[in-house]
């Protein structure tokens, strides 16, 4: 496994690390100190093309690879990212400004896609059944889509990626990964632990582009793909979905969130505060599923943001490489700005500034661990993904007046709910109106789990078993008998 400093930063096509068409290339940074990392190849339409030709041409072979050996490979990616979970989890950190901490939880669940798949792989059950009528029998087979695009976020480089591709290739698919221009280290680094697993050249093509529009929208356009899977914003995903709509792709997307943090009266507030902590700061609060939106029952409002605010503000903010800092730098300065906008709107409406408030000086887009009081209705950080490590807190009056709120948006990726009272949680959590629910937990994500959201948070699944379904077709026969 090569370092970081000699990581290859080319295109990943046909098995082989190739020079753009066009000679471009673009730059990476850390977020951290806004230094140069690496200078990344820029790849055009040309490039896009021979992606898509390779992955062609490599379908029929890894179609009709059988199930196991394609899970023995998959189960080799999983073995060989964990061996070199170190390196990967410093990859993260440099271009994504996130603890090291936090990057070996990432590299380590992005592993996990491929174990999970590996098993999942040869588990690709049909059926027969007789037909009502009699006379012949009803054959259900699924078969693998065909090529695929992937397009993936900055926040999870290397998580995003592995979610996608593990399960594209346990059915059997080929593959196009344009990774985000921000982050595409992580994808490249896992180029070559997938050659040395055993992927075949051509399965895996890896584009990155600082021209991201115009490259996908080449993909979307060309008869051999059949379906596109991206992780960002709604906005985005609504272009790529009017664009997908040429083809009638395929089209299973995970979109922006707005996730409300929910504790009932009842609730142990010791645990909540364990899990406000998980759901809101992991990966500096730069999640889709990230705590957004805080609504506290009026009898555990003090004790709550008492405590809260105490663990919030002893979190050491620094460089993601010092072991030391728990709190890295968010990926740029946009994202900074809006944070700041979002903490100011707040506080000129009325809202309590419980601790930090103020981005900080010196290199680096970071900002502090801030936790906000008595917000009021309205405010934009109540309404907008806030994507940094600030926490809006509401005081709710009742159970329904909480739902309401919670209900109250176009979102619905996911929800967190504490209450001590288990069949309570449980009916609560039908009435919220949100693809996934962690009941008295601060985390959701599970590979063996079908993530995904409703509303204005995308379509389909990743993950579980649902995830290889997405890129499956399902196919009848009718068989006389």
């Amino acid at each position: 496994m090569p370092s970081i400093a000699n990581l290859p930063t080319d295109l990943y096509i046909d098995g082989n690390w190739t020079k753009p068409a066009q000679p471009r290339s673009f730059t990476v940074s850390d977020p951290a100190t806004g230094e140069r990392v690496a200078q990344v190849a820029d790849a055009g339409l040309d490039d896009a093309r021979a992606a898509v030709d390779a992955a062609a041409a490599a379908l029929p072979a890894w179609r009709d690879t059988p199930p196991r050996a394609r899970a023995e490979v998959l189960r080799k990616v999983h073995l060989l990212m964990l061996e070199r979970l170190e390196e990967l989890a410093r990859i993260i950190t440099l271009e994504n400004g996130k603890p090291l901490a936090d990057s070996r939880a990432e590299t380590r669940y992005a592993a996990e896609f491929f174990r999970w798949y590996s098993e999942e792989a040869c588990r690709n059950l049909g059926s027969v059944s007789q037909a009502p009528a009699g006379g012949y029998r009803i054959l259900v087979q699924h078969q693998p889509i065909g090529v695929v695009a992937l397009v993936t976020p900055w926040n999870f480089p290397s998580a995003m990626g592995a979610r996608k591709i593990a399960p594209a290739l346990a059915a059997g698919c080929t593959v196009l990964v344009k990774p985000a221009s921000l982050t595409p280290l992580s994808m490249l680094a896992l180029a070559d632990i997938l050659a040395e697993a055993g992927v075949p050249a051509g399965v895996v093509n890896i584009v990155p582009t600082s021209r991201s529009g115009p490259l996908v929208d080449h993909w979307l356009h060309d008869p051999r793909v059949r379906l596109v899977s991206f992780t960002g914003s709604t906005e985005v995903g609504r272009i790529l979905l009017k664009a997908a709509a040429d083809q009638v792709l395929k089209t299973p997307m995970e979109l922006g969130g707005n996730a409300p943090f929910l504790v009932l009266d009842d609730a142990d507030v010791e645990a909540a505060v364990d899990g406000a902590m998980i759901a809101k700061m992991r990966n500096m609060g730069e999640a889709c599923t990230a705590a957004n939106r805080f609504y506290v029952g009026a009898g555990v409002y003090d004790a709550f943001v008492r405590a809260f605010a105490e663990r919030m503000r002893a979190q050491k903010s620094g460089h993601g490489l010092d072991e030391a800092n728990q709190v890295g730098s968010l990926i740029d300065a946009a994202t900074r700005d809006k944070v700041e906008e979002l903490v100011r709107d707040a506080v000129a409406r009325g809202a309590r500034v419980l601790c930090g408030g103020e981005k900080q000086s010196g290199p680096g887009y970071f900002y502090p661990p801030t936790v906000l009081g008595e917000v009021p209705a309205g405010s934009r950080v109540l309404n907008e993904e806030i994507f940094g490590p600030v926490a809006p807190i509401v005081r709710v009056a009742s159970e329904d007046e909480m739902v309401e709120l919670a209900n109250g948006t176009e979102y619905g990726l996911a929800a967190y709910l504490y209450t001590r009272d288990l069949a309570r949680g449980l009916k609560l959590a039908e009435r919220l109106e949100f693809g996934m629910v962690a009941l008295n937990r601060g985390l959701v994500s599970d590979p063996a789990a079908p993530f995904g959201g409703v509303k204005q948070s995308g379509l389909g699944r990743e993950g579980g078993r649902e995830g290889m379904q997405e890129y499956m077709e399902t196919k009848y026969v009718a068989v006389e008998w």
